[in-house]
C-alpha cells in the first residue's frame, strides 16, 4: 500500500485502507483542516508517470465534482502531493451492490427501489453530458440507510472529448481490442456498441443498467460465458434468458422494461434515463404490488375503506396507462426529430406559396387600370 495507518498525506491523516483497484488505492482518512472523515484515493507511485492514467484520474475528479446529486458520490477536491495525484471524496458506510448479488437475487420490490435511484443518478450525469461507460455492481454502493451511490466516473466520456483506454474484464485493465474503435469498460456489462468499439452515448449506460437490473432480479448475469470473447459474442448476437423463467415473481411490466433496456440497437431502448425512470415509477408501491399479485395469483392488497370498485379498476389499469403515455412521448419525440430534419423542405414549400401569392397580387394590381377603364366606358 502507498500509505500506512497513522501516517499523513498532505493535510490528511490516513486512518485505514478501504480497498484498491486499477485506478488507485482508497483510504479512510481525516481532513485535519476541516476535522472530518473522508475517503481519499491515491494513484500508486509506479503509475504517476503514466500520462493516460493521470489523464483518466483527473477526468474522474472533474467529471464527478461537476455532479451534485444524492445518488452520485460527492467529490470534495483533488490535487497532487509528492508527485502523487489524489482524489478526496465523501466517506460512505455500507457495501458495494456486488456484495448483495454474491448472495443471490434481490427481492423485486427492493431491486426496483435500487433501480430508481441508479436511474436518477444517471439522469443527472447525462444532463451534464457525462456518460459513465463502466456501470457495474462494483461501481454501485449501497449505504447502510439504503441509498445507492454511483461510483468511479474515471471512464466517463465528457463531450466532446474523444477518449482512449482499455477493457476491464473482471477488474483488470486490458489493451484496446479493436482498431480503429476503442473498447472500454467491463466486458460483462458492456453495450453492443461498446463491444464493437463504436462511439457511445447515454443509451450505452441504459444497456449496462439493464444488465444490472437483470442480475438483481434473477441472481445471474444475462451474458455470462466462459471466456471474454464468448461473452462479447453473446452481447452482440444472443438474447438474454426470459426473466419470468428464473423468477415467477417478475411482472410482465417489469420484464418489458428490462427487455427494452437490453435492445441491441440503441434507438430501440429508452430515449433517456428520465423516460426509464418514468417507466419504473409505474412499478413502485401499490401499483407493482397489484401487478405482482395478478401475476402470481395472490390476492391484491385490501382497499382502503370508502374506495370504490371503479377507483380500484382505474388503479389496476394505471400501469398500462403509464406505459401508453411513455410510448406516446417516445413517438412524439421521434416525430419532432423527423420534423426538424424535414423543416427546410417544408420551409421551401411555404416560401414558394408566398412568392406565387405575391406574384398573383402584383398581376392583379397591374390589370386594375384596364378593368377600371372598361368600367368607365360602360358607365
Amino acid at each position: 500500500m502507498t500509505a500506512s495507518p497513522n501516517s499523513h498525506f498532505d493535510h490528511y491523516e490516513i486512518l485505514a485502507p478501504l480497498g484498491a483497484g486499477g485506478m488507485g488505492e482508497v483510504y479512510r482518512a481525516r481532513d485535519t483542516r476541516l476535522d472530518r472523515e473522508v475517503a481519499i484515493k491515491i494513484l500508486p507511485a509506479e503509475f504517476a508517470q503514466d500520462a493516460d492514467r493521470l489523464r483518466r484520474f483527473e477526468q474522474e475528479a472533474k467529471a464527478t465534482s461537476a455532479l451534485n446529486h444524492p445518488n452520485i458520490l460527492t467529490v470534495y477536491g483533488f490535487g497532487t502531493y509528492e508527485g502523487k495525484p489524489y482524489l478526496v471524496m465523501e466517506l460512505l458506510e455500507g457495501a458495494e451492490l456486488r456484495a448483495q448479488l454474491d448472495d443471490g437475487a434481490i427481492a423485486p420490490r427492493k431491486a426496483i427501489e435500487y433501480a430508481q435511484q441508479i436511474v436518477a443518478g444517471l439522469a443527472a450525469a447525462h444532463e451534464k453530458g457525462i456518460v459513465h461507460r463502466d456501470l457495474k455492481p462494483e461501481n454501485l454502493f449501497v449505504t447502510k440507510d439504503g441509498r445507492v451511490k454511483i461510483l468511479d466516473f474515471g471512464l466517463a466520456k465528457l463531450k466532446p472529448q474523444k477518449l482512449t483506454g482499455g477493457v476491464d474484464s473482471e477488474g483488470e485493465t486490458m489493451k484496446p481490442l479493436t482498431n480503429p474503435g476503442v473498447v472500454m469498460g467491463t466486458v460483462g456489462y458492456m453495450s453492443p456498441e461498446q463491444v464493437r468499439g463504436e462511439t457511445v452515448d447515454h443509451r450505452s449506460d441504459l444497456f449496462s443498467f439493464g444488465l444490472i437490473l437483470f442480475e438483481m432480479l434473477c441472481g445471474e448475469r444475462a451474458f455470462h460465458r466462459e471466456t471474454m470473447a464468448e461473452t462479447m459474442t453473446a452481447i452482440l448476437k444472443e438474447d438474454p434468458p426470459e426473466l419470468s423463467e428464473t423468477n415467477d415473481k417478475i411482472s410482465p411490466q417489469l420484464e418489458k422494461i428490462v427487455r427494452r433496456c437490453l435492445e441491441k440497437k440503441p434507438e430501440r431502448r429508452f430515449h433517456s434515463a428520465h423516460d426509464l425512470g418514468f417507466a419504473l415509477e409505474t412499478l413502485s408501491s401499490a401499483g407493482y404490488a397489484r401487478a405482482l399479485a395478478g401475476r402470481s395469483g395472490e390476492e391484491a392488497t385490501s382497499l382502503p375503506v370508502g374506495e370504490s370498485q371503479g377507483q380500484h379498476a382505474r388503479t389496476r389499469a394505471y400501469p398500462a396507462s403509464r406505459e401508453r403515455l411513455i410510448e406516446k412521448r417516445q413517438a412524439f419525440r421521434h416525430a419532432q426529430h423527423a420534423g426538424t430534419r424535414a423543416y427546410p423542405a417544408w420551409r421551401e414549400r411555404l416560401i414558394e406559396k408566398r412568392v406565387a401569392s405575391r406574384q398573383a397580387q402584383h398581376a392583379g394590381t397591374r390589370a386594375y387600370p384596364a378593368w377600371r377603364e372598361r368600367l368607365i366606358e360602360k358607365r
